[in-house]
């Protein structure tokens, strides 16, 4: 037995009884086809699909939401990205595909793969989380996508999950719907905090290494006086901007 499927069974005795019973209350030969992906085991996406908003539905026939199966998912979707980035581009430096993969993983991303899914379709939840929008239903539905990639790994395997998370990433690049471009972090984290009445952002260099042709610099960046990201960089704008990118995560912006 190799490695992922040791892993995969250990993990399944901590997860709902695949054979459990449930409501109706998922299209799953809908699902089938949206997912592309034949299922074995409804009750694992059962609960990758149920916010824990659902879990006080009465007869809802939920007892566990998808927060564990998103904890997984979020495990191998990295695992499968950064397997992708590292054999796309040989050449390109540790720094270089940290970056992409943040981009590509990140909640704005996992939105719109959710929503290429259709997702908010399928997902159980609450009266009340039903009416959630902006940034509460951009989680929501980032989560459920995640915690789909958990259920398919423990379904079908890695290879099955790996196929389904490559299909969706690469057409998102190709479509564009997903940029993994360099962004002007700083800029965007300027306007958040001028349009919260928090100031402008300030930058400190906290460390600097190395020899003098090959400094690494270490800045944190605070805003309204908290110190909300910090980066790494071969010069003093490159560990800005992502200072400022891991303030804009915090922020849950990106």
């Amino acid at each position: 037995m190799n490695f992922f499927r040791r892993v995969r069974t250990w993990l399944a005795t901590f997860s709902s009884n695949p054979q459990a019973t449930y409501p109706g209350t998922v299209d799953f030969e809908k699902l089938e086809k949206t997912l592309r992906y034949p299922i074995r085991s409804r009750q694992y996406f059962f609960e990758a699909l149920t916010h824990r908003s659902y879990l006080q539905v009465p007869d809802g026939g939920a007892s566990v939401s998808n927060e564990r199966l998103e904890f997984l998912g979020d495990a191998v979707l990295n695992l499968v990205v950064a397997e992708l980035l590292f054999k796309k581009d040989s050449s390109a430096p540790e720094g270089d595909l940290t970056k992409v993969r943040s981009r590509l993983v990140n909640r704005k991303a996992l939105f719109t793969y959710a929503n290429a899914l259709q997702l908010s379709e399928f997902t159980l939840m609450s009266a009340n989380a039903s009416q959630l929008s902006g940034k509460g239903l951009e989680t929501m539905l980032s989560d459920a996508f995640e915690a789909i990639i958990g259920a398919i790994y423990l379904d079908g395997g890695y290879h099955h999950a790996r196929e389904f998370i490559e299909r969706h990433i690469l057409k998102a690049m190709q479509e564009g719907s997903v940029n993994t471009d360099d962004e002007n972090y700083k800029s965007r984290l300027l306007e958040y905090s001028q349009a919260e009445g928090l100031g402008i952002p300030r930058y400190a260099t906290i460390n600097e290494q190395g020899p003098d042709h090959d400094r690494v610099f270490t800045v944190e960046v605070s805003v309204g006086g908290t110190v909300s990201g910090t980066g790494v960089g071969k010069n003093k704008k490159d560990a800005e901007q992502q200072a400022a990118e891991q303030a804009l995560q915090k922020l849950q912006l990106l």
